[in-house]
């Protein structure tokens, strides 16, 4: 065969994989929970165009094998003509679709849309990683080929393939489980282990004996890392809460050990006891245990939130369990989170817990995306929760949440998966924006346990799962700022959430996972204080945002502006 026409050969497409690769890209167009800029869609596309690739050559390899029908070379060219006439059309009305959809979800999260001619980018970029996967995948095709000459001289043709095959997997798999990924571990573990050690500019030791890494504090400065320097650090003064609330105030009591602060998860949080009982944390009104996420980083509006309400009557206590951002920590360190969320809860509610009933203090629980897979850790279920805590508040959990998930499947007949009530909402109540949490018409005595989450929080509803499972929130009514006709594929939407992940916080307050202001209004329906109004929580959340503001801008794609929070 001449080398031309080999070259040909070697770059043409399969013919059933480019049919099933096309609807694939059309499907990749379609909407999902977070607003996409051009270049995301177009890598989007680009990854899900060759995932269909794959699926269709093996579909269409296993259909020649079963089917003897063989075209005329005539009939072929015009069967060949007619596709390439539908695929174009069905591409060309995929990208107005796709490009509309997207301005409706700008404008939903109250977004500048783009401009209509840059997603004319998307099949560009699309093709460009399609190509990179399919030269990829002709590499290792070749390697397979050649492996399989040498074998077929000592074993059959077929188990020679099949052999080579699997050598090829095996090592690529090996490759990038274990050098690639081990690597890129190592050299992440390294990078943020140094900016652990790094002081935000302008935050200095506390003078107060109330926080941690202060005068006679049993943790040093040095150890409390990063977050915990910024957390011990960003305790309202005095003067701001007797502003606010008009009286003379209570100095707010904030605890905190870094993982350099003791050798063990279980040493960290008995330190973080003895700093409780130095400061005198036990006769304060309301202890509240956090869970911090992957960095050690706490929600400054939900711990002033707290303060503010109590007028410094309070204490807070976390602890760090790794100073990798949440993300990579969900993924290498997911046990750790739970670890911390049960062992710190567990040694806190032990001393608390010796205490007589009238001299406690209200004992509540927070956590935040990571944080609240591992606070929620700390209990069983919702009984648990009831007997040993005063009230707790989860904010943007992941999908993998235990408790929560058994939540959401025990609910309440007739309600949904975005919005669910369990057990009529007598101890745990969700909400997808404070307003849901208003007084209803059912009882909700004390303690209250609140689940707050977006129905456009990719990190709420992501899951392998959707890779071939349909969920149920997305066969009911959307949430209310999710495009009625998103709709789920296999393998598709799977990947569109992956996406969204990586963006969930470029995006304006109340959508995706941006919960910048609404914690205060979801602590006062927990545990107000005596005699508080929501005209308070109004002046507060106000207050709250102005002090600690969670995010500058918003934009969506890789120009977008990263907010503080890791």
């Amino acid at each position: 065969m001449p080398e031309r026409e080999r070259g040909r050969i070697a770059l043409r497409l399969d013919a059933p994989g480019s049919i099933v690769a096309a609807v694939f890209f059309c499907l990749s167009l379609t909407p999902s929970l977070l607003p996409r800029s051009w270049l995301i869609q177009g890598i989007i596309a680009g990854v899900v165009t060759a995932a269909g690739y794959l699926t269709g050559v093996i579909l269409g390899t296993a259909l020649r094998r079963s089917i003897a029908w063989r075209p005329r070379p005539e009939r072929r060219r015009a069967i060949r003509w007619v596709i390439t006439a539908l695929v174009a059309g069905m591409c060309t009305a995929s990208l107005i679709a796709g490009a509309r959809d997207q301005r409706h979800i700008y404008a939903l999260m109250d977004l500048a849309p783009p401009e209509r001619l840059g997603y004319l980018g998307v099949p560009v970029v699309a093709a460009a990683v399609f190509l990179v996967f399919l030269l990829t995948a002709r590499v290792l095709r070749i390697a397979a080929r050649a492996l399989s000459g040498l074998l077929v001289r000592w074993v059959p043709a077929l188990v020679a393939e099949i052999a080579a095959a699997l050598c090829v997997a095996v090592l690529v798999f090996s490759l990038a489980e274990g050098v690639l990924a081990e690597s890129l571990l190592d050299a992440a573990d390294t990078s943020f282990a140094a900016i652990n050690q790094e002081t935000t500019p302008g935050t200095t030791p506390p003078r107060s004996a109330a926080l941690s890494g202060g005068p006679s504090s049993l943790v040093s400065w040095e150890s409390l890392g990063r977050q915990g320097r910024d957390f011990v650090a960003g305790a309202p003064g005095l003067e701001e809460l007797r502003r606010f609330n008009g009286r003379t105030p209570v100095e707010p009591i904030r605890v905190y050990v870094g993982l350099d602060s003791a050798a063990t998860l279980r040493e960290r949080a008995a330190l973080a006891v003895r700093e409780l009982e130095r400061t005198g944390a036990f006769s304060r009104k309301v202890l509240c245990v956090i869970t911090t996420t992957g960095t050690g980083w706490v929600d400054p509006q939900a711990a002033a939130a707290l303060e503010f309400m109590y007028n410094g009557d309070t204490a807070l206590v976390a602890m760090q369990y790794s100073y990798l951002p949440s993300w990579l920590s969900f993924l290498v360190d997911r046990d750790r989170a739970q670890a911390a969320g049960r062992e710190l809860f567990q040694q806190v509610y032990e001393r608390w817990s010796r205490l007589p009933r009238e001299h406690r203090p209200k004992l509540l629980v927070f956590g935040e995306s990571l944080g609240a897979f591992g606070a929620e850790s700390a209990f069983t279920g919702d009984q648990d929760l009831r007997d040993r805590t005063d009230g707790a508040l989860f904010v943007g959990p992941p999908d993998s949440s235990v408790l929560r998930r058994r939540f959401v499947h025990g609910r309440d007949p007739g309600s949904t998966e975005v919005l669910p009530i369990y057990r009529k909402g007598e101890t745990v109540r969700f909400a997808n924006r404070p307003a849901d949490l208003a007084e209803p018409s059912a009882p909700w005595d004390p303690p209250r346990v609140v689940y707050l989450q977006h129905p456009s929080d990719p990190i709420v509803w992501w899951s392998p799962r959707l890779l071939f499972e349909k969920p149920d929130w997305l066969s009911e009514p959307r949430g209310a700022d999710v495009l009625p006709h998103i709709r789920w594929y296999p393998i598709v939407t799977f990947s569109q959430i992956t996406a969204d992940l990586a963006f969930a916080l470029d995006v304006p307050p109340g959508h995706g996972h941006n919960y910048d202001g609404e914690v205060v209004a979801a602590w006062a329906r927990i545990a107000a204080p005596e005699g508080w109004t929501d005209e308070r929580t109004a002046e507060l959340t106000a207050l709250i945002q102005r002090a600690h503001p969670i995010g500058k801008r918003y934009a969506v794609g890789p120009t977008a502006v990263p907010t503080p929070r890791p």
